[in-house]
């Protein structure tokens, strides 16, 4: 006949009560969890005498491929760009968007390689930020980016955010921005 093999008790005790505050102990953690939604609009401008995205690296000017996307591929901007209540440039500005981006794409599809710092400097979320760092398929009605992280009441976000073209005059763009983000 085979042995059984048995913990003692006292082990079999201790080892389902750490069980059981490790639950507690992540159970604690999920709630204090906060979810907040922001919507916003970001004015990206790289032309006329104010640009807020300037080009610092990419192919010389005079490239003459026949592909505009491949063309464009290699560009890297970086940026300070105003985020405003609504679409109008004039209305109240809310905070900052930070960053790089980079033309990451060589054929088909317009794709940016987004790394960005969104700083609120009004409002309820004055001197809180969030980072996103992902793709951005511009020609896309609506584009998802990952939410990495964030400082103040953002502190430790994770998240997503959803982007929308409101309007483009040739490379300058509004776009509309829908926030989630998770944190403590």
């Amino acid at each position: 006949m085979a042995k059984m093999c048995t913990f003692p008790t006292s082990t079999s005790i201790l080892l389902l009560l750490f069980i059981a505050l490790l639950g507690s102990l992540c159970t604690t953690e999920a709630l204090k969890s906060k979810v907040t939604n922001v919507q916003f609009y970001m004015h990206d401008i790289v032309g006329g005498p104010n640009p807020t995205a300037v080009r610092v690296a990419g192919r010389p000017s005079n490239f003459s491929g026949s592909d505009p996307i491949a063309a464009m591929f290699g560009s890297i901007y970086v940026i300070d760009n105003p985020l405003t209540v609504t679409p109008n440039p004039n209305s109240t500005v809310m905070g900052r968007a930070q960053g790089i981006y980079a033309m990451a794409s060589q054929h088909d599809e317009f794709s940016l390689l987004m790394t960005l710092t969104y700083e609120f400097i009004s409002g309820p979320y004055n001197g809180s930020s969030f980072s996103v760092v992902g793709r951005n398929p511009v020609m896309r009605a609506v584009r998802e980016m990952p939410i990495i992280g964030g400082t103040g009441i953002f502190r430790l976000a994770r998240g997503y955010c959803f982007a929308s073209t409101h309007s483009m005059d040739e490379m300058d763009a509004v776009i509309g921005y829908n926030v989630t983000l998770i944190h403590y």
